[in-house]
């Protein structure tokens, strides 16, 4: 099995074990593979700091931290006790073992609780993977942070901290019965992958090597436009990280490309309400298949027209004036069907399905042209 199977294999895991969470145990895949950061945004009790636990358990060597942020937590609670031998020789510097500073992966609940004393440090692990420390610099080896929150942030203080969350969710309570028995029965995966780290480096070095078709880049500054002009607006760097999740989600896939279906991901990348979800999604699927949709209804138009064609009439007579008309009407939808193929064309978008469904309208017309 290649290291890839593997992930794919753990992501097949989670999802026996974590029910409803399909989309965010990608996302944090993804995460994972893009070296970016994840929010998750909802009510206790729906296996957020669970699930970043497990996906740290099936990473061999790797090191975990959790913690619950209130307004009152301190440095020394994330970052570690100030060094006494430090102070001694007159060196301001934290013991960091077991900490932040030496987690691969970490899980901060209620992030926004986090004050000012803890803000510009935790920025600087996030952002530059690196810890002050003393008169030292120190790397971390952090992969991915998962925030968890119930509310997003007023202050703008916290609007860094929350704009450096670059994929999103809203996770709620289970919502169907069958999977809430299921949960219930807490039956876990008959198996545990698990990779090393050294396997991980390595799918993260295959990220970078993902091809970007220039229609995907495209796609991404006509989706920047239509959402602008919707009043949603994500910043340049949000943009420019996004390429490698949609890198990352293509790689995890098992493909060497980013492909269309790719972009339907960045619906958990370019909100910043969770209002505005909803009209994030919709803008992407207007996008890239809203010259296929209309080309569905046209088709299904056309199938109408063949069954209203083929009715049982009373005379040859009225057959035959059902069949012209038909056929009269199929060729406005083809002349339809066609505008749609240049204007898909014109946008720099795949032409084929549209393509596919002009060849079933004609298909349709020519079978009726035979009943004549």
């Amino acid at each position: 099995m290649t290291t890839l199977e593997r992930l794919q294999r753990i992501r097949s895991e989670l999802s026996q074990c974590f029910v409803e969470r399909d989309q965010v145990i990608e996302g944090a895949l993804v995460c994972l593979l893009a070296q970016q950061h994840l929010l998750l945004i909802g009510p206790p009790g729906t296996a957020k700091s669970m699930l970043a636990d497990e996906l740290c358990s099936r990473l061999e060597g790797a090191q975990y931290f959790q913690w619950l942020l209130t307004r009152f937590s301190t440095p020394e609670e994330l970052f570690g006790a100030v060094s006494l031998v430090g102070l001694e020789h007159d060196e301001y510097r934290r013991v960091t073992t077991g900490k932040l500073p030496e987690a691969h992966i970490a899980f901060l609940d209620e992030v926004f609780k986090a004050n000012s004393s803890i803000l510009n440090a935790l920025l600087a692990i996030m952002n530059e993977r690196r810890f002050h420390n003393g008169r030292e610099v120190a790397h971390v080896p952090l992969l991915t942070l998962f925030g968890a929150t119930n509310e997003l942030p007023d202050d703008d203080e916290l609007q860094a901290l929350y704009d450096r969350f670059l994929v999103r969710f809203v996770v709620d309570y289970i919502a169907e019965d069958h999977h809430f028995l299921r949960m219930l029965e807490g039956r876990a995966a008959p198996e545990r992958t698990s990779l090393s780290l050294e396997d991980l480096r390595v799918l993260q070095a295959l990220v970078c090597d993902v091809r970007v078709p220039q229609t995907i880049y495209r796609t991404l500054a006509d989706l920047r436009k239509e959402l602008a002009r919707k009043g949603i607006v994500a910043s340049d760097r949000r943009y420019r990280q996004a390429v490698s999740l949609l890198q990352a989600r293509a790689l995890l896939r098992g493909d060497h490309a980013v492909a269309e279906d790719d972009v339907f991901f960045l619906e958990h990348v370019l909100w910043r309400a969770p209002t505005e979800q909803k009209e994030v999604r919709a803008t992407i699927r207007e996008l890239l298949r809203g010259y296929e949709d209309e080309a569905r209804a046209l088709l299904f138009q056309g199938k109408e027209l063949e069954e209203y064609a083929n009715r049982s009439w009373d005379n040859v007579e009225m057959r035959s004036r059902a069949v012209v008309e038909a056929h009269t009407k199929l060729r406005h939808l083809l002349h339809k069907v066609s505008a749609l193929v240049e204007a898909a064309r014109t946008a720099g978008r795949p032409t084929d399905r549209v393509e596919a469904v002009r060849q079933e309208i004609e298909e349709i017309q020519k079978r009726m042209l035979e009943t004549l």
